[in-house]
């Protein structure tokens, strides 16, 4: 989901990003606002008044939702926990987190932050709407005011509902996970709650649909559907993390890779290894040393009447550190390198050599036969 972001500021050492995605819901809710809440909460004014507000009021989503994030990522950090930075995407917000809480106690407090932060804001809000009200403010600014906090106070009480990965979920968790000392079985827990409450929401969305509230009963379906494939890819993490513990990447990778010589045309190329054999990209090495890599994407952007005249290493992109891997590296952490950027595969390099390829389909097809061999239930 998170493919497409967009760095927008950086606060109190965190990166705030925003996903395309959550374009789509700013247009949706300032939509929805200008059209049907405002006009119901505050009677009588113009459609450039309603639109102002609207656009106000996803700006204040916006910032709430920021707050709510950035109270989970202070916290994590005096508990030494590292967030890579926080995204906005289309339900809402997450503070992305590189690895597990180190105990139940700092992910109790972690996760009860946000809801706590968003209700003190919601709180704040109130009591700003009324003091507004008592001086006679215009319909627009407490309008907006009351709908900020009532979102707020929403937002703070749906997080502590206890399914994950919703706050309450994580402080399930780490309620079970002190009890009894195991976080796997925690986390299976709590990922049943939040699968549960994903088909609950998918219910009341199909039975709201019926009734005739098609845009809110969509929500609650997409909603739910949302958190049960979070809770489930949740547990699927931890099972990873069991059972690629002590895998390397020299076990999981394709050694020997067939790399493209540099001074091989973009032609040959093509004719002599993208068509035999049926891979859109390749490493570009000489005397086993990697210098780059070219694919079908570098031979389109090229005029094909020069593709027999120019050699690989005019068009090949050159490797950065994002796109290598050591053999001795852990491949749970080149699977969630990969998982993180979006990319198939990374190169195997010793000494400078190519040595092998890990792919994210070889990963996933070695972690699928160990979970069978192990014989590895939800």
């Amino acid at each position: 989901m998170l493919l497409h972001r967009v760095r927008l500021f950086s606060l109190f050492g965190f990166e705030v990003l925003v996903d395309a995605s959550w374009l789509l819901l700013a247009a949706l809710i300032a939509w929805s606002l200008a059209a049907a809440v405002f006009p119901e909460l505050a009677p009588n004014l113009d459609p450039v008044t309603y639109w102002s507000m609207a656009v106000t009021a996803t700006i204040g989503l916006m910032v709430s939702i920021v707050f709510h994030e950035m109270s989970h990522s202070l916290v994590a950090r005096h508990y030494g926990i590292e967030i890579r930075g926080i995204t906005l995407f289309i339900f809402g917000g997450v503070a992305e987190m590189k690895g597990e809480p180190k105990s139940a106690h700092a992910e109790f407090f972690m996760a009860l932050a946000g809801p706590v932060a968003s209700l003190v804001l919601a709180a704040a809000l109130f009591a700003s709407f009324a003091a507004a009200k008592q001086m006679q403010v215009s319909a627009a600014f407490t309008g907006v005011l009351w709908y900020l906090g009532f979102l707020n106070g929403m937002l703070g009480l749906f997080n502590l509902v206890p399914a994950f990965p919703l706050d309450g979920g994580r402080m399930l968790r780490a309620a079970l996970w002190g009890w009894r000392h195991d976080f796997a079985w925690a986390t299976r827990i709590a990922a049943g709650s939040g699968n549960v409450f994903g088909i609950l929401l998918i219910v009341l969305g199909v039975y709201s649909i019926v009734r005739g509230d098609f845009v809110g009963g969509m929500w609650r379906c997409l909603i739910g559907m949302f958190l049960r494939g979070a809770a489930g890819a949740s547990y699927q993490q931890l099972l990873a993390q069991r059972v690629f513990e002590g895998v390397t990447v020299a076990h999981a990778m394709t050694p020997d890779p067939i790399a493209v010589p540099p001074n091989v045309s973009v032609a040959a190329f093509i004719e002599d290894y993208v068509y035999s054999h049926h891979h859109r990209e390749f490493p570009v090495a000489q005397s086993g040393r990697l210098m780059g890599i070219v694919g079908t994407r570098q031979a389109i952007a090229l005029d094909r009447s020069r593709w027999p005249s120019t050699p690989v290493a005019e068009v090949m992109v050159p490797c950065t550190a994002d796109d290598i891997v050591e053999p001795g590296a852990r491949a749970l952490d080149a699977l969630t390198r990969m998982t993180g950027s979006s990319r198939r595969r990374l190169y195997v390099v010793e000494d400078g050599r190519l040595v092998g390829i890990l792919s994210s389909r070889d990963l996933m097809e070695l972690l699928s036969l160990k979970l069978e061999l192990s014989q590895e239930r939800k």
